[in-house]
Formats: C-alpha cells, sequence, structure tokens
C-alpha cells in the first residue's frame, strides 16, 4: 500500500479558511483521510495534553472532514499511551499528542518498550509555555537572586513542589537547584492542583508551575512571582523578568506540545498533518485560545521538530544524571 502512495493534483476541497491543503496524499487512488483518525493522549482529560489535542483535533476534523477521536490512555508517565502509538498501523489514522516527558523518559526509565527516536516519526511543535517561579509570602526574597541567597543561607529547608516526579514542574526545580547551586528538597503531589494548595498553605515554600495556574494567585498576593522560565517574556506577564535575565544565564525551561505518528507513516501524510496544523495555528481563535493556556503556537516542520526532540532528549539526559533522578 505505501508503494502505492501518491499526491493528488489538486485539493478536492477547501474544508475551512485558512486550514486547507494544496495537495491530499492518497492510497491506490483514495485520498486520505477516508476515515475517523485516533489522537492517542497518553495522559488523564484536562490536563495540557489533553486540551492541546481536543483543539487540534476540532481543526483537524473541520480541515479534514472526519471525526478525530481523542483516546485518553494514560499511565506510566505516558509510556503507556505512547507506546501504543508507536506499534499503531503506520497509516495516518493514529496520531500521539506528547510532550516534554517525551524527552525524558528515555533517561528517567532503565527500559522503555518503544526506541523513542526510531519508532514515531515528529510531525510538528504544536505549543510552547514557560513556568513561573512562585514563592510563598512567608519567604523573604522579592527577586531572584534574593531567593537563591535565601536558599543557600537555608540549605535543605526549602522545599518545592510538583504534579510528580519526572513532571515539567519537577525538572524545572531541579534545574534550578543545579544551576544556582542550592540545596532543596522536591515533594511531589498527585497534581498540580494539591501542590498549589500546599504551596498557599506554606507546606511547602516555592513552585515553578504554568502561568495561567500561578498568576491569579499572585494577582491576589497568594503567592509571589519571582521570574519566568523562557528566554523571553510572557505576553501574560510582560513585567516578569526571566531567570536568565534575572541572573541564571542559560536557564531555559518550556512546556511543549507535539505531534507524532508511527515512524514508517508516509512522508506526504506527516507533511499534511504539519501543514495543516501550522495553518490551524494561524487562526485568530487559535491563537486567543493558546494565549488563555499561556501558550504559543509554533508549527514548526518535521525536520525542525525532530532535531528540538533530540536537544531536549540530550539536555534532559544531562539534568536527569547530574541530578540523580530515578523514576519512581
Amino acid at each position: 500500500m505505501h508503494r502505492d502512495l501518491r499526491r493528488l493534483a489538486t485539493c478536492a476541497a477547501v474544508v475551512f479558511a485558512g486550514v486547507a491543503c494544496a495537495q491530499q496524499p492518497s492510497f491506490g487512488g483514495t485520498a486520505y483521510p477516508t476515515k475517523s483518525i485516533r489522537l492517542i493522549v497518553p495522559f488523564a482529560p484536562g490536563g495540557s495534553n489533553d486540551i492541546m489535542a481536543r483543539l487540534i483535533g476540532q481543526k483537524f476534523s473541520e480541515a479534514f472532514g472526519q471525526q478525530i477521536v481523542v483516546d485518553n490512555r494514560t499511565g506510566a508517565s505516558g509510556i503507556i499511551g505512547t507506546d501504543i502509538a508507536a506499534k499503531a498501523p503506520p497509516d495516518g489514522y493514529t496520531v500521539l499528542m506528547m510532550s516534554l516527558t517525551f524527552a525524558v523518559n528515555p533517561s528517567l526509565f532503565k527500559k522503555l518498550p518503544y526506541d523513542t527516536e526510531k519508532d514515531l516519526a515528529p510531525v510538528t511543535l504544536v505549543a510552547s509555555a514557560p513556568l513561573m517561579l512562585v514563592v510563598h509570602p512567608s519567604v523573604p526574597a522579592k527577586s531572584l537572586s534574593e531567593f537563591i541567597t535565601y536558599a543557600k543561607a537555608n540549605a535543605g529547608k526549602l522545599n518545592f513542589g510538583s504534579g510528580g516526579a519526572g513532571t515539567t514542574p519537577h525538572l524545572a526545580g531541579e534545574m534550578l537547584k543545579m544551576m544556582a547551586g542550592a540545596q532543596m528538597t522536591h515533594v511531589p503531589y498527585k497534581g498540580g492542583g494539591p501542590a498549589l494548595t500546599d504551596l498557599m498553605g506554606g507546606q511547602i515554600q516555592f513552585m515553578l508551575e504554568n502561568i495561567p495556574s500561578t498568576l491569579p494567585l499572585a494577582k491576589s498576593g497568594k503567592v509571589r512571582a519571582l521570574a519566568a522560565t523562557a528566554l523571553k517574556r510572557s505576553p501574560l506577564v510582560p513585567d516578569l523578568p526571566t531567570l536568565d535575565e534575572a541572573g541564571l544565564k542559560g536557564y531555559e525551561i518550556v512546556g511543549w506540545n507535539g505531534l507524532f505518528v508511527p515512524a514508517a507513516t508516509p512522508p506526504a501524510i506527516v507533511s499534511l498533518l504539519h501543514r495543516t496544523t501550522a495553518k490551524a495555528l494561524e487562526l485568530r481563535d487559535m491563537r486567543e485560545r493558546l494565549a488563555t493556556l499561556g501558550a504559543e503556537g509554533v508549527g514548526s516542520n518535521p525536520d525542525q521538530f525532530k532535531a528540538f526532540v533530540q536537544s531536549e532528549i540530550r539536555k534532559w539526559a544531562r539534568v536527569v544524571k547530574d541530578a540523580g533522578l530515578k523514576a519512581e
């Protein structure tokens, strides 16, 4: 079937403004897609991967005229759902929405049921979003430099929370520890919500968490915001410095969401999925929705996304090794 892959001369129809393709791939003369597409989310409903999948899934459905079925396959830090996607038929009808966890798992787990770099093909980086460093009001620090000084003077006494071991906020904290040279303790929770509750209650002293969750708390005075984790300032908090400009040169961590397909999926289908996503991200309603999530649409091409994923794998391998992290 793959040998018969060819492109149609023209697109059958413009399905919705801004998200139309110039050419669609076909199998044996039949245009793709001709049936529903399964979009696997290896995490529970409600998280960033799930939200992003449903946003993109809606645009896919409008563009292709087919149903997009979001399939939440949770468990094992995203490994279960990722494995299902890796072993699915490479026919374009199974797509995976995955996050930074994809690049961390190879270092965090001794053995995975799939080869991270060989069994899945990167399609596009959908969106990225920085985190925000927030502290409990009892911490006498009004800036990043004051926080680091305080942390060093109170070695081992500051605790930071996250939604679990290996999550983006956890890794952000470990990177902060290493680059600041301060001894601080990670406290894993079953979700970011419970961790934020304990932060407000003073049971833990700081967190690095997504901006939409922390910004309302900072505005109400329940926590104090010190810095953001991207290299450029977030439009949601333009007056808040980044950790890089506040003194930790080179500090950068962003949560991200990207699309993958089984490795042998025909390049024409990979290209179509990328182009459709990129066009969708240019739409005003998508930009506005992503902004409310503290995220920015990217839409990089497959080669760019592949290079990005490889750099993320190398980056987090160093962090996991230096921090002595192990899967729990």
